[in-house]
């Protein structure tokens, strides 16, 4: 359904791209993750497959279905994002203007008559929980998760084929969060779903596959059962778990490069327990499943 070739984002006055070679695809029905430390570029590709990023600073191929997002024209682009592919973004606070009531926010993109698509969003409502009082509220009356839900309703409201979900639960609590996980559940047997999220475990628990990104670039595609990068086993070590009873787990030695700073091999290596002089020559392809001269067993 989704496929990303060597997909490449510069922006201005930066020393790298903020995505260098990214390919990823997404199956009709399939839920995979995109994970990795803040800045590696996962927010990014889902807007790239929005075409919301500027033309002339994207190169490669991001296919749906075929047809090339970066190639569309205004009609098909549109189109695009409102059946084909739509976002459900983190904050939804920041989603939802704060002066406009729930029902016309989730009727200003169906393009229907006035009772029609009063008729769809109390039917939206109810399929992620809300009912039809929730029309008349503004965002400042309801809570984060309720919040969360309006915004999913929203990107369901097109029928897409594919959800964006850009760290939908990170500012909800724990009881919240699994609400919002239990109903995108429900919503992906209909939809393929590209899942970004800091959340390790989570990932590993609601998604088939996982990419793992670092400065701009796919490191590991896996399920995270069995990482065979340093950088995936460097983060699956680093995830505190109830086990650990108190005791912190040691965290990945030094940070993300930022878009300043230029390298000429694997953007991991300054921070790798297994660098070799090859790493610093060139940057690693993705061979197998992983992007690493030096595998894990």
């Amino acid at each position: 359904m989704l496929e990303i070739s060597a997909l490449s984002v510069r922006l201005p006055r930066t020393a790298r791209p903020a995505l260098d070679d990214v390919s990823l695809r997404v199956e009709p029905g399939e839920t995979v993750g995109l994970v990795g430390e803040s800045g590696s570029g996962k927010s990014l590709t889902a807007r790239a497959v929005l075409g919301l990023l500027p033309p002339a600073a994207v190169s490669g191929q991001i296919l749906f279905d075929g047809a090339d997002v970066l190639t569309m024209a205004p009609a098909a682009l549109r189109e695009h994002r409102m059946h084909s592919a739509a976002m459900i973004y983190q904050d939804p606070r920041a989603a939802i203007g704060p002066f406009r009531r729930v029902g016309a926010f989730l009727a200003e993109t169906m393009g229907l008559s006035r009772s029609a698509a009063r008729e769809r969003s109390v039917e939206l409502l109810e399929q992620v929980g809300l009912s039809e009082r929730h029309l008349r509220q503004y965002p400042h009356e309801l809570s984060g998760g309720m919040l969360q839900r309006v915004v999913i309703a929203a990107a369901l409201a097109g029928k897409p084929r594919l959800l964006l979900a850009d760290e939908p639960t990170t500012a909800l609590d724990v009881t919240t969060q699994a609400e919002i996980i239990r109903l995108l559940r429900e919503v992906r047997a209909s939809s393929g779903m590209l899942f970004i999220t800091h959340d390790l475990e989570l990932a590993s628990m609601i998604c088939d596959r996982v990419y793992v990104m670092y400065a701009g670039r796919i490191m590991e595609s896996c399920t995270l059962s069995h990482p065979r990068h340093p950088y995936t086993a460097g983060l699956l070590a680093a995830t505190p778990r109830v086990t650990d009873l108190g005791v912190l787990p040691p965290p990945i030695p030094g940070r993300p490069p930022d878009l300043l700073t230029a390298f000429p091999g694997c953007p991991f290596a300054p921070r790798c327990p297994h660098v070799m002089d090859i790493c610093t020559a060139a940057p690693p392809p993705l061979v197998d499943g992983v992007a690493c001269v030096k595998a894990l067993p």
